[in-house]
């Protein structure tokens, strides 16, 4: 096969599944540096377009991006379809998912994993191949008889390629009270400072992070506003990882389109670490903060290594409510060390902080997910909580030692479904989920000082509420 049907249109596939509701970053840097090594990528956004037979027959080379969970399951039978359409096809999956699950990956629904910082490997893969080398030995890649570290090293990137993705209009928007506008999403950093036990950074980056070019971030925002844009997602793990580049991004950013808003994702330490720069940020369009709070349970803080008290919390919201600024949690109240008690106080707790119409009800539903090389895996404990690999479900198997707890689990995940379904107000579900809580603990219906019909102001947020 010649060197020209490789680089021909449509000899290289790039797929992505799922990306949080925004226009994948995962495909678009790929896709850049893919085409500045001579190629002509395809790319296809499985979330929004039918991923056809044609498509899969047609390529040589097939790449699937894997940022995330729920992008790996609904991967793996897209990959199954694939290799029974067009078995001579090379098929790749790169990104945090990737990596975590390459032994189930490697076993026949994938040839070859990438995870880190991708790009470089993923062109040079693309080069061996093509000239009939084997993957085994190209740097920063794995396969089914070679598993290498992942690639971490700093990357001269080009400026994402976003005009073979779907328009910004089909993916997620920012609402405010001044209605709803397209948002933009970049990454100022990569990887990320803090090693939290349950996040899916921590096996791949170890603690270590990658700030990408302010220049190259400006000018991927400038493409985006000049395609619709009116907001901006900062979808860094951590936004402060690097404090002076943030701040120097948002100055730039703000000087060039002073009516522009912004959010991002900021630890609750790094709120309290760096409370003074807030204010400039508010100033500055922050419009909202992403942080994962997680639980109010300072056993279940400990156990995740959040970096975080349960005081803390209380005093990070404080910091923003003056500043300004609207804080979105996430929260995980399933672990195997929440109690019931620890559920009901969390409740409490985002009623009496001022943030019962800001969080998402499906974040009251959220249960651990324990995916193979996970560090949670590392504790002493380990084998006290968790259960043997369901590898085709992605994750270790666990059942809460109160079942009480799974039982609620179910029924909150069940009405936050519904509530999304029928579009409930929000402090509907709230207090919905609270008589839940409340009857399986025995207690007496709570009363709240807010009540169900108190119609708050639209809080800003972005239209997909899958933070996490």
């Amino acid at each position: 096969m010649s060197d020209a049907d490789w680089r021909a249109d449509g000899a290289l596939l790039l797929i992505s599944t799922y990306e949080m509701g925004h226009q994948p970053l995962s495909l678009a840097l790929p896709l850049a540096h893919l085409q500045r090594a001579g190629f002509a990528p395809r790319a296809v956004d499985a979330s929004l377009s039918e991923v056809r037979d044609s498509d899969l027959q047609g390529a040589k080379f097939v790449a699937f991006a894997l940022p995330m969970h729920t992008a790996t399951r609904l991967a793996v039978p897209l990959a199954e379809r694939l290799r029974r359409v067009n078995p001579a096809a090379h098929i790749n999956a790169f990104g945090l998912y990737a990596w975590l699950n390459r032994d189930f990956l490697l076993d026949g629904i994938v040839d070859s994993v990438i995870a880190g910082e991708v790009e470089a490997p993923l062109v040079a893969l693309a080069d061996a191949v093509a000239r009939g080398d084997s993957a085994d030995r190209v740097a920063g890649v794995s396969t089914a008889h070679r598993h290498v570290p992942p690639a971490l090293s700093r990357l001269d990137h080009p400026l994402p390629v976003r005009g073979a993705l779907p328009a910004l209009c089909n993916y997620a928007h920012f609402r405010s009270s001044n209605g709803l506008v397209p948002a933009a999403y970049v990454e100022a950093t990569r990887g990320c400072l803090h090693r939290c036990t349950h996040c899916p950074i921590t096996p791949v980056y170890g603690g270590r992070f990658v700030a990408v070019p302010r220049e190259l971030v400006l000018a991927d925002i400038e493409a985006q506003i000049a395609a619709g844009a009116r907001h901006v997602t900062f979808g860094d793990p951590d936004f402060l990882n690097g404090p002076t580049h943030a701040r120097r991004l948002i100055e730039s950013l703000h000087n060039a389109h002073p009516d522009l808003t912004w959010d991002a994702t900021i630890k609750i330490e790094h709120i309290l670490e760096h409370a003074p720069l807030f204010a400039e940020f508010a100033a500055r369009g922050c419009a909202f903060i992403i942080s994962a709070v997680e639980s109010f349970s300072d056993v279940v803080l400990t156990h995740l290594d959040k970096g975080h008290t349960a005081a803390d919390i209380a005093r990070a919201v404080a910091i923003l409510q003056e500043a300004g600024i609207v804080l979105r949690p996430t929260f995980l109240p399933f672990t195997p060390w929440a109690t019931l008690d620890d559920f009901c106080t969390l409740l409490d707790r985002v009623e009496a902080l001022g943030l019962a119409a800001q969080v998402d009800p499906v974040q009251y539903s959220i249960r651990l997910l324990v995916p193979p090389h996970s560090a949670l895996l590392d504790q002493p404990d380990a084998e006290a909580w968790f259960g043997p690999l369901d590898a085709a479900a992605l994750t270790h198997r666990w059942s809460h030692p109160d079942p009480r707890m799974d039982a609620l689990q179910r029924e909150v995940a069940a009405l936050a479904e519904a509530a999304a379904a029928h579009d409930e107000a929000i402090l509907t579900t709230f207090h919905r989920i609270r008589a839940t809580a409340d009857r399986a603990a025995g207690r007496a219906p709570t009363a709240f000082a807010t009540p169900v019909e108190w119609v708050p102001e639209i809080v800003p947020g972005l239209t997909e509420s899958w933070f996490c």
